[in-house]
């Protein structure tokens, strides 16, 4: 409940006849002074405050510290911020739903009540990431991957739809009907929430965590709203607040409109590269100016959804005039939009011609300068104008056949390590036999054209040009080339609608881009297997291949272990390579093909035009998106088949391969761990720049001779039947076996070779690094990782913290960290400690082959952000000493960490009380 001096600020907004109370933020004001130049995202984060202050959690200082942030532009603060809501997909939410059925277990075994154990948020979780593209190219793909699907998942799928009957607060959205950010954008998302409490009507923003990084895709609606780890997202949904300092804002300035041909795909790749350059990590990024006005929500959305691409926490943008026309079109209602409108111009929250916040810093960018662009071979912020893809494959692969040229490139230590290294020559290529005629694979080939995730399937305009480009391409006489993977995976069935009502869905299917299924697909790893005979030329030739999808990842092994580099396009660009069969080929002056006439056909002739685009676009209608939500969480008959016992606590399986009762909170009900010293540390792995956390903790493919794929022979799983680790996440004796097993990440111990594998020292045993960690644990001896800048870049991924911290390591010293991982690390009682400025694992000469002891821990003595001192004990016995930061950042995380993490915490306060 609000004090009392928060009821000053209380409100009443009479709308469609119904009043709402609000916490107001002008009247707030008048104590804390003028905020109308407050970045907007900072006014739904004071609100937030405002709302929740009760002198312990929230003070007014925590107020004040935010209307002050006008004079430094900046702040030290930490804050307790609680968002309405949860956001999961199935990948992130099945691990989270374990935890908290094994958290009820717990309460259970000390003798309380398992019920007492719900989330206080509401959840919603949609299962979007499990399905796999293994039929393409045909009418029947769609429904046989949906098959597949609910074959290899039956039991993940059984133990949530337990979780949806068990968890109060708790909804499923089943497979087959969409990537979570487009369902939470066409339907979940409100912009401003409403709740009901004391006989009163509360309307405050909409705000929201989520278990995706791409979570921020929502702040395109003008809702607040982030990925962190699902550890974290356990915790706001059993009641704590979510600690940060009140951030850094960047200020985006747009203006002008893109040129004819240009695509919200090649604005958010020309955004990404700025932003990232500009560098924005753990930042607050907001779009102002009035190019906006002329910005459709849907770009909107697809350049907030690139946020975790460019490193910020959240790419928020305004609510105005666009927000609400896209709430009709999508089908809220009336008093929903009304709402709104009233609420946020109440507020100041609402965007106004010639607006100019204040922000930490700013850039600007004139859409009118935008050019058609790809990203790649394997970083979403290395944008490569369209003219220039080929040349900037031929570098790639200059670079992989020169083992030492990598170190001086600017894919130095990419994701873990640099560039693949093989034996290919410049004109590599092999013969393969397919449907009996026989083929030529050479380098550059595009083996996989994809369009699908979360980025681009939300925006009407790069669907339509896509369809509309296969429209011109077919009846040009066009085909896709035959050794080309494509694949359709919209993100919602409302796609599937308007490609009817347009009259493109044949088109598309005639160039292979049938429906394979509605979920995440490619940009996950779920590209599925090649074609046998592919599969071979490759390999047996050691051939670099391209896959060009129009998603967001593009990291090295993530779309498919074998092709090395991955390029992110827009959906029409994705068919045009699919129909020019290799990224060699230079879209922008070589023909694509031959058409049915005999004459060369170059992109320039099926481009479609703006109005063209518009015009396909005004087949899209509310009545779509209300025949596609009407019955969202029912699911179809396959779901609703699915029996489940039951019960308030979960009857585990010991044969499962699935779900299994995680060990983490088997001490939860005694005495709290002791924080010690770390004394006489191994290092487990020396890794390089921007690890991404697909490198620590993979979700592609299980190989079959990795710890993980012998654990699966152990149990009797074929191979066939491995599916994923993003699958198997509820497993923690696979996650634990796959973390650090990504089969491109780069650990200096062993020069830099390729896979998951180090040194055992002092024996120098070349080991899988799961088999060493375990060897280690055996032998008593703590681990340590050692790497380099952006350590944890990537998805929201808590198996990376969590799997790390099941292999005995206790500490990771980095040059930087990731935002949501350096959290997650914490979360799961895993120091997260950094190099000084100047200081490296390069300037310190690391080998890996030292022992190291970190001292200053012990009990009352941490602090957050405090200094620690590492001993380092090289091989000749030469010792040397440095401070670390210690990356524990807030108070709160403090006592997260002596609980032994955040669910401990959590379980030990319920069970204590």
């Amino acid at each position: 409940m609000p004090s009392l001096d928060s009821l000053k600020s209380l409100k009443t907004l009479d709308v469609n006849n119904k009043t709402y109370h609000y916490f107001s933020l002008p009247d707030a004001a008048r104590t804390l002074g003028d905020l109308d130049k407050l970045p907007m995202s900072l006014k739904v984060l004071l609100e937030n405050l405002l709302r929740w202050e009760d002198n312990r959690t929230v003070t007014g200082d925590d107020l004040k510290a935010i209307a002050d942030w006008l004079t430094e532009r900046k702040s030290r603060r930490e804050i307790q911020y609680r968002p309405a809501r949860v956001l999961m997909q199935d990948f992130t939410g099945v691990p989270a739903v374990v935890d908290l059925a094994a958290m009820r277990a717990a309460v259970a075994k000390a003798g309380g009540d398992p019920q007492r154990i719900n989330p206080l948020s509401p959840v919603d979780l949609v299962i979007d990431h499990s399905v796999m593209v293994d039929r393409f190219g045909d009418d029947k793909a769609f429904g046989e991957n949906v098959d597949i699907e609910m074959q290899r998942n039956g039991e993940r799928y059984a133990f949530l739809r337990w979780g949806q009957n068990a968890f109060d607060n708790f909804s499923v959205v089943p497979p087959g009907t969409g990537i979570c950010h487009q369902v939470n954008l066409e339907y979940l998302g409100r912009t401003v929430w409403t709740k009901e409490e004391d006989g009163r009507t509360y309307a405050f923003p909409d705000t929201l965590v989520g278990t995706d990084s791409h979570t921020t895709m929502i702040n395109g609606l003008g809702v607040l709203g982030w990925g962190v780890g699902g550890i974290e997202a356990e915790a706001a949904m059993l009641g704590q607040p979510v600690s940060m300092l009140i951030p850094e804002v960047i200020g985006f300035k747009l203006t002008g409109k893109l040129h004819e041909g240009i695509t919200a795909t090649d604005l958010v790749l020309t955004v990404t590269q700025m932003l990232r350059k500009k560098g924005v990590v753990g930042k607050f990024v907001e779009f102002y100016g009035d190019g906006l006005a002329d910005l459709p929500l849907a770009d909107r959305a697809t350049i907030a959804n690139m946020a975790p691409e460019y490193g910020a926490t959240c790419g928020f943008f305004p609510v105005d005039d666009v927000t609400l026309d896209y709430l009709r079109l999508s089908g809220r209602p009336d008093e929903t939009v009304q709402l709104v409108e009233a609420y946020c111009k109440a507020q100041g929250l609402w965007r106004l011609p010639g607006q100019e916040p204040a922000f930490t810093d700013a850039l600007a960018l004139d859409m009118g300068s935008v050019v058609a662009s790809l990203a790649g071979p394997k970083r979403p912020q290395d944008r490569v104008a369209l003219p220039d893809v080929s040349q900037a494959f031929s570098d790639f692969l200059g670079l992989a056949l020169k083992p030492g040229k990598h170190e001086e490139g600017r894919l130095e230590s990419e994701g873990g390590g640099g560039v693949a290294v093989g034996n290919a020559a410049q004109v590599g290529e092999a013969e393969y036999e397919y449907n009996g005629q026989t083929y030529r694979l050479k380098n550059g080939a595009v083996v996989i054209a994809a369009i699908t995730s979360c980025t681009n399937t939300s925006n009407p305009s790069v669907m339509m040009a896509a369809g509309l480009l296969a429209k011109k391409a077919v009846e040009k006489g066009l085909q896709r080339k035959p050794w080309v993977k494509s694949s359709l995976a919209p993100g919602s069935k409302v796609v599937t609608d308007y490609y009817n009502a347009a009259g493109l869905t044949e088109y598309l299917d005639a160039l292979g881009f049938d429906l394979v299924g509605y979920g995440c697909t490619t940009c996950i790893g779920n590209s599925g297997p090649l074609p046998d005979p592919i599969e071979k030329a490759i390999q047996q030739s050691d051939l670099t291949v391209a896959s060009v999808l129009s998603g967001n990842r593009n990291f090295e092994g993530r779309v498919h272990p074998l092709v090395k580099t991955n390029w992110l396009a827009s959906p029409p660009l994705v068919v045009a390579y699919a129909l020019a069969g290799s990224v060699r080929v230079d879209l922008s002056s070589e023909p694509l093909g031959e058409g049915k006439d005999g004459q060369p056909v170059y992109l320039r002739d099926i481009w479609p035009t703006q109005q063209e685009i518009a015009d396909a676009v005004m087949n899209v209608s509310t009545g779509m998106f209300h025949k596609e939500y009407a019955e969202v969480f029912a699911g179809d008959e396959q779901w609703q088949a699915i029996q489940v016992p039951e019960a308030a606590t979960y009857v585990w399986q010991p044969d499962s391969t699935y779900i299994q009762h995680p060990p983490f909170f088997e001490d939860v009900a005694g005495p709290l761990p002791v924080i010690a010293d770390v004394q006489q540390a191994r290092v487990l792995a020396v890794l390089g720049d921007s690890v991404t956390t697909d490198h620590i903790s993979p979700a592609g493919n299980i190989k079959l001779d990795s710890p993980a794929g012998r654990y699966l022979r152990s149990k009797g799983v074929e191979y066939k039947d491995f599916n994923s680790y993003g699958s198997r996440r509820g497993n923690h004796e696979v996650m634990m076996r796959g973390t650090f097993a990504n089969i491109r990440i780069r650990n200096e111990m062993l020069g830099g070779e390729e896979g998951g594998y180090t040194l055992h020292v002092p024996t120098d045993e070349k080991l899988p690094i799961y088999d060493a960690a375990m060897r280690y644990q055996a032998e008593g001896t703590p681990l340590v990782i050692v790497a380099g800048q952006e350590y944890g870049t990537g998805s929201s991924r808590d198996w990376a913290a969590k799997g790390t911290n099941l292999l005995g390591v206790k500490a990771v010293i980095a040059e930087s960290f990731e935002r949501i991982h350096r959290s997650n690390l914490v979360g799961m009682g895993v120091l997260p400690l950094q190099f000084r400025s100047g200081e490296s694992r390069k300037t310190l000469g690391l080998t890996g082959k030292e022992v190291l002891s970190i001292t200053g821990l012990t009990g009352a003595n941490l602090q957050p952000g405090m200094s620690l001192a590492v001993q380092i004990t090289r091989e000749n016995g030469q010792q040397d000493h440095i401070d670390v930061l210690c990356r524990i950042d807030t108070v709160n995380e403090v006592e997260y960490f002596k609980a032994g993490g955040i669910l401990h915490y959590v379980l030990r306060q319920l069970i204590a009380s």
